[in-house]
């Protein structure tokens, strides 16, 4: 069966609640391991998509020059041996096109497809505490019991749309880079105007600047960005990979971000000026996020950070001709408080002539018009531009915004989005006091977003398959966080993050890109070793920390 027609074979508006073992919501990495995983243990499940296909973020990102900045090699399950062995990756870093492919393959191999309801969107989830079950609803008139609900949403999944005014006056098609159209979109010979640099931007400047007749790019933080140093990747090199696969994968799960960056193990007052200079080089050259791995105190000693700093904005003059142009697009701020960004040729774009940087720092956007928009006070001294076709790199309600989109609530009826309204609350990024069988695959308050997701991702299924299977065998009705867990876990995280240099800058880490939204560092920032030795930890102690009834 075929993934799209999955949908079809099923009905999608049942009068009559059915009953599995677990919803799972999203069909994404972490949706799909979850599917399969919780049918390996003998339980039914059921996965509502509200896209028409699997794929998750790489179902809805689809803009220009979309492609991962972990390396494919490593941006993929480890699962399943076979898998490792059978697919063939074809560039360093995998474009967008061939993430869905691989993730439709999975679906395949592992017949995953008729438990996949798409086109269907999850309305709300209620606990019902008599029944200790989950009641839920979908936009499609679905409705299902189920003892778990699992979020598998994403960290990065809801767009975030800027509120401008006149935002639906535009003449001409406008999109965004996380709800980008199935079909391609050609802007030869058009007039672009694109809002936002961030890494969605960074992607699809270059690939924009290259059809389109003029680019003019809107900026009001300049990003951190390094060579990601893509190319086609090498037969025997890969060769080599998986025949010591195992070694690459226990690598990386030792290191920071869950990914094997050759890390340097010394901080930088420990390196001569020479050695210093040729670690730097050496990280420039080796590309992509590798550069995490530079110092092993970057993110935490402001000296260590300023020399990291200084050495890419060189960089950045250095690729860019026109001196003021390249003051604008190097960054004040610390490298690494927002995501570092992996590019191909994006600092080089702004060398075409075709390709135009506006400032908008200190003098906003104030409106979209019909021909375009305009950027100043809002008076009659606005500075009009006249565009063809608007594209919004404005990113994403991050972390939380995908959960608040749907109607969750546990005991006494208390929902989700009232009770992290001050910022989420959660124990291990896993569960939240109050809420008994619901989890959260890469939550809030788990290294997700600082590590390679996929790797993640697959720590955060088994542990969750390693609870169901706990409370299977011990005939137990509910798994909940206690509430001083998850007080002790928030301020752990909260404590992390201070040590570090992270919570210096407004980033959506902290949802700082969202307007009204409470200023919280979100991720666990402590790295990925110790945060698995945590759950490792709180397993053998029976679960320390949860409620079981």
């Amino acid at each position: 069966m075929s993934v799209s027609s999955a949908s079809s074979n099923q009905s999608s508006n049942s009068s009559t609640a059915r009953t599995v073992d677990a919803v799972i919501v999203g069909a994404g990495f972490a949706g799909l391991y979850m599917l399969h995983r919780l049918r390996e243990q003998g339980l039914t499940a059921q996965i509502f998509e509200a896209g028409s296909g699997a794929g998750g973020t790489w179902f809805w990102n689809r803009y220009p020059g979309a492609r991962v900045d972990v390396e494919s090699m490593q941006y993929s399950y480890q699962f399943s041996e076979e898998l490792q062995q059978e697919w063939q990756w074809s560039e360093r870093y995998a474009p967008q096109a061939e993430l869905l492919e691989y993730l439709n393959h999975v679906v395949e191999r592992f017949g995953l497809a008729p438990d996949i309801q798409f086109n269907t969107r999850v309305e709300s989830a209620v606990f019902d505490d008599s029944s200790k079950t989950w009641q839920v609803s979908t936009d499609q008139g679905d409705q299902v019991n189920a003892k778990y609900c699992i979020m598998a949403t994403g960290c990065l999944s809801k767009a975030n749309k800027p509120d401008i005014a006149g935002m639906d006056s535009f003449n001409g098609p406008t999109y965004h880079t996380g709800e980008w159209p199935h079909e391609e979109v050609d802007f030869s010979g058009m007039r672009v105007g694109i809002i936002g640099t961030g890494s969605s931007a960074i992607q699809a400047i270059p690939e924009i600047a290259r059809q389109a007749e003029h680019l003019t790019v809107f900026q009001r933080t300049p990003n951190f960005s390094v060579p990601a140093r893509n190319k086609p990747l090498d037969p025997e090199e890969v060769k080599n990979v998986k025949q010591n696969y195992g070694a690459l994968r226990e690598a990386g799960q030792q290191q920071f971000g869950a990914f094997d960056a050759d890390s340097n193990t010394k901080a930088a007052a420990e390196m001569s000026p020479e050695e210093i200079k040729a670690e730097l080089n050496k990280r420039w050259q080796m590309g992509g996020l590798n550069f995490f791995g530079v110092f092993v105190d970057f993110l935490v000693t402001q000296e260590t950070n300023d020399i990291v700093a200084d050495f890419v904005r060189e960089k950045i003059a250095e690729r860019v001709n026109d001196p003021e142009t390249a003051a604008l697009l190097a960054p004040n701020t610390v490298f690494g408080c927002k995501r570092i960004c992996a590019d191909t040729d994006y600092f080089e774009t702004y060398n075409r002539d075709n390709v135009t940087l506006v400032d908008i720092s200190k003098t906003a956007i104030s409106a979209i018009t019909p021909e375009g928009l305009k950027v100043g006070d809002g008076s009659s001294e606005d500075k009009a531009y006249a565009f063809d076709a608007l594209v919004f790199a404005t990113g994403f309600d991050a972390m939380t915004g995908s959960l608040n989109k749907i109607d969750i609530r546990g005991c006494d009826g208390q929902t989700l989005k009232e009770k992290w309204a001050a910022g989420p609350l959660t124990y291990l990024g896993l569960c939240s006091a109050g809420f008994p069988n619901l989890f959260t695959i890469s939550g809030p308050g788990s290294p997700s977003v600082f590590t390679n997701m996929v790797t993640s991702i697959e720590q955060h299924v088994e542990y969750i398959g390693d609870i169901i299977a706990y409370m299977t065998d011990n005939k137990l009705a509910t798994i909940e966080a206690s509430n001083e867990a998850e007080t002790q876990w928030v301020a752990h995280v909260n404590e992390v993050a201070s040590y570090t240099l992270l919570n210096s800058c407004n980033s959506w880490y902290l949802g700082a890109n969202i307007p009204g939204k409470k200023r919280v560092f979100m991720p666990y920032a402590g790295g990925f070793p110790p945060y698995v030795a945590k759950c490792n930890e709180v397993a053998a102690k029976g679960y320390e920390g949860f409620t079981l009834t």
